[in-house]
């Protein structure tokens, strides 16, 4: 070989060489790193299928979008993290829709007390037209879109030994924390109960210290967080069956392709069917639970809660529409 075609060969080599590696700095260039937000412990479900979401997003988008999971607050309460949607602090949330609700009041209709009728009544709403509607007029009026809605669970009054609640006249005078959110302030002001919003990360403190008599949460939660160790009484009230939005960022959706967005939405969805089958099966055994480690589980008469909640309040007089209410009660 002479001269000449060793130093070409040499050259193609090198070329072959510095374009391979500019094309390496391209795609790690091209990776967009996103953070996913939300206020649950990471031993909860809701964590666990945001993970699986975050690296499912990543091997179905060839690892151009790295998503880094933030749980139990550390971005912010739920109010801050939702407005870290706007500000550009965050890319996607996963929230209560009652959060999602201050922004557009009408997606809050479903915390109006005993609208669902059990966790099969929610998931036939997540799939209707009603909430799809309602879901377009928070995406309008937010610039963020909403992917999917998770099964929460069926929300429980737990209460201080002093005050257990056996039926409605009992909420009369109860102190008792609420999400610093509107949309829960029907079921405990249409009783006489005073509602005090408390962040969630300070809940079991307050529970502790009697700052307040009581709360509400589904037992998974109540389970999660700990309140058992500081609230003797379980009322299984069941007054609102909760949902959990994920929510991206009208920056983020508007960035990604129509594949991407399929991606994104098709994983989130699967994250919240995987979410809600185990929220589900953890109701079901945690009462017994409950039982065996000394609390009082007091089962109530729901109907007579839900008539002294309807003589009291309508969902009109919450700032919700009749026609939405309607529409919800009628799914079958």
């Amino acid at each position: 070989m002479n001269i000449n075609k060793r130093f070409a060969i040499k050259t193609l080599a090198a070329c072959a060489i510095a374009v391979g590696a500019a094309g390496t700095v391209g795609i790690a260039n091209a990776q967009t790193k996103l953070k996913w937000a939300h206020v649950y412990e990471t031993s909860e479900p809701f964590h666990k299928y945001s993970l699986w979401a975050a690296d499912e997003i990543k091997k179905r988008t060839n690892g151009k979008y790295e998503i880094q999971v933030f749980p139990a607050s550390s971005l912010g309460k739920e109010s801050d993290i939702n407005q870290g949607l706007t500000l550009g602090t965050v890319d996607i949330v996963l929230t209560g829709a009652s959060f999602a609700g201050n922004t557009y009041k009408p997606l809050a209709v479903t915390y109006f007390p005993f609208i669902f009728r059990d966790s099969d009544h929610l998931l036939k709403y997540a799939q209707s037209d009603v909430f799809k509607e309602l879901a377009k007029g928070y995406d309008e009026k937010s610039g963020n879109h909403v992917t999917a809605l998770t099964y929460y669970g069926a929300r429980h009054v737990t209460s201080s030994a002093a005050r257990p609640v056996t039926k409605p006249e009992d909420m009369k005078g109860l102190k008792i924390r609420v999400p610093d959110a509107p949309a829960y302030l029907a079921f405990p002001k249409s009783l006489g109960a005073n509602a005090t919003p408390i962040a969630f990360a300070e809940v079991y403190l307050a529970l502790q210290n009697g700052t307040v008599d009581a709360q509400e949460n589904p037992l998974p939660t109540i389970e999660a967080k700990k309140f058992f160790e500081v609230q003797k009484n379980i009322s299984l009230t069941g007054h609102i069956i909760d949902s959990l939005l994920t929510v991206t960022s009208g920056q983020l959706w508007g960035k990604l392709s129509a594949d991407e967005r399929k991606v994104f939405g098709d994983v989130m969805q699967e994250a919240a069917e995987k979410t809600g089958r185990e929220i589900i099966a953890s109701e079901t055994r945690l009462a017994e639970e409950f039982k065996k480690k000394g609390n009082n589980i007091i089962t109530v008469d729901k109907n007579a809660f839900r008539e002294a909640v309807l003589k009291a309040t309508k969902p009109t007089d919450q700032g919700y529409r009749q026609q939405d209410y309607d529409r919800i009660l009628a799914i079958k």
